[in-house]
C-alpha cells in the first residue's frame, strides 16, 4: 500500500521494479573513464547493454595503483562482497579525492549493507564534484524515494537528466516517481515517451504509456 491505496496491477509491476535492485553495470567505456563515471547500482535491470556514458573532454591522471585497487573493488561489489569492497574504496578515497566514481562506488556499497545515511554522504560529495553525474543523482533519487523525500528525488533524477539525456535509468525512475508518488501523470507521461523513444522494444513501459493515457482520457 502507498499513501493508504491500493495499488492496481499495473502499479504493482513499477513497485516491484523499483524494489528489485538491479545488477553492477559497466558501461562501454575503458577503465580511466570507468573510474570517472562509477558502476551503476540502479535498479534496471535490462539497461547496461543501451547505456552509454561518453567520456569528459578532460583527463585526470590517476595513479596506476589507485586505478587497480578501485578495478578490485568494482570486481567485489560484483560478487556482492560489499563490506570488502567498502574498505577498498576508503583506501582508494584517502589517495584520489578529485573524481566522483569512487564515491559513487562506496555509496552504492554502503547502501547494499544497508548503510542510507553514509550511502547519502558519499553521493553528496561526488556530487560537489560533479553536479549532473547521472549514476550519482539516480542512487541519490533512489534513496530519497525510498525515504519518501519525493520531491528531492524529483530534483536528482532531474539533474541526472539535464546532463545525460540519454540515461535512461533515471527517465524511467522519475516516471515512476512522478506516476505512483507525486500523482504527475503528466510528468509520467513524457519520461516514459522520452523513455520509449531511446529503448521502444519496453514493452513495460509501453504498458504503462497505455495505463497513463487511459487515466488522463487521451
Amino acid at each position: 500500500m502507498i499513501n493508504g491505496l491500493i495499488l492496481n496491477s499495473i502499479q504493482a509491476v513499477k513497485i516491484m521494479g523499483l524494489l528489485s535492485d538491479g545488477v553492477l553495470k559497466k558501461y562501454t567505456i575503458g577503465l580511466s573513464c570507468a573510474f570517472l563515471f562509477a558502476c551503476a547500482g540502479g535498479e534496471i535491470k535490462d539497461q547496461a547493454d543501451v547505456t552509454t556514458i561518453k567520456a569528459p573532454t578532460s583527463y585526470v591522471d590517476v595513479d596506476s595503483d589507485v586505478e587497480l585497487d578501485f578495478k578490485n573493488a568494482l570486481t567485489l561489489m560484483q560478487q556482492e562482497k560489499n563490506a570488502q569492497a567498502i574498505v577498498v574504496l576508503k583506501t582508494v578515497i584517502e589517495r584520489e579525492q578529485r573524481l566522483p566514481a569512487p564515491y559513487v562506488n562506496i555509496a552504492i556499497a554502503y547502501n547494499k549493507v544497508d548503510a542510507k545515511k553514509a550511502a547519502e554522504e558519499n553521493l553528496i560529495k561526488a556530487l560537489k564534484l560533479d553536479i549532473g553525474h547521472p549514476v550519482a543523482n539516480n542512487e541519490l533519487g533512489l534513496l530519497y524515494r525510498k525515504s519518501g523525500k519525493f520531491n528531492a528525488a524529483r530534483t536528482a533524477y532531474q539533474n541526472a537528466i539535464k546532463d545525460h539525456p540519454d540515461y535512461l535509468p533515471a527517465k524511467r525512475n522519475l516516471g515512476v516517481l512522478c506516476d505512483l508518488y507525486l500523482h504527475d501523470f503528466d510528468c509520467a507521461l513524457e519520461q516514459f515517451e522520452n523513455y520509449l523513444e531511446l529503448k521502444p522494444d519496453d514493452k513495460t513501459v509501453a504498458i504503462w504509456v497505455a495505463d497513463i493515457k487511459r487515466r488522463l482520457g487521451k
